[in-house]
């Protein structure tokens, strides 16, 4: 089973070239978006699915008010795409997260056909790598993506 302190280390090897220095995990939904208290008290959102990490609140206060925003509330919770996983793929087992196969950013859609599951660290993981190695690519630019085992 993973423990807190192993997504820590895994947040700080995949994510950490973003600026991100992990202290608390605040929250998680079903497909693995984390948002994480830095060690400065900052509040972080790791979105897999979007290959995105950025900061969300600079403090405890900003991130109540974040969790009375409806749109926040709405994108967080994903709810319609959670009941289209669970529906074709089931309930989550522990310590696994549902996921885009193609993460969005990629090219990936938010339909039946790109879902799965995997573990919450191997997602931290491969988004965290992903997301470095295309940072500095401009909207729209060409890419080969080499799987290997």
């Amino acid at each position: 089973m993973q423990t807190e302190m192993t997504i820590i280390e895994e947040i700080r090897s995949a994510w950490g070239w973003s600026g991100l220095m992990p202290d608390e995990i605040a929250g998680q939904n079903d497909f693995g978006n984390l948002l994480v208290r830095d060690i400065e008290g900052v509040y972080w959102r790791i979105c897999p699915e979007e290959l995105c990490c950025e900061v969300i609140a600079k403090n405890g206060v900003q991130l109540d008010e974040l969790s009375n925003d409806q749109e926040f509330l709405q994108d967080w919770y994903m709810r319609s795409l959670v009941e289209m996983a669970r529906s074709k793929l089931g309930p989550l087992p522990d310590g696994r997260k549902y996921c885009l196969k193609i993460p969005s950013m990629l090219g990936g859609q938010y339909n039946e056909g790109n879902l799965g599951t995997i573990s919450l660290a191997e997602l931290i993981r491969s988004s965290g790598y992903l997301a470095s190695e295309t940072k500095d690519l401009p909207d729209g630019a060409k890419m080969q993506l080499n799987v290997a085992d």
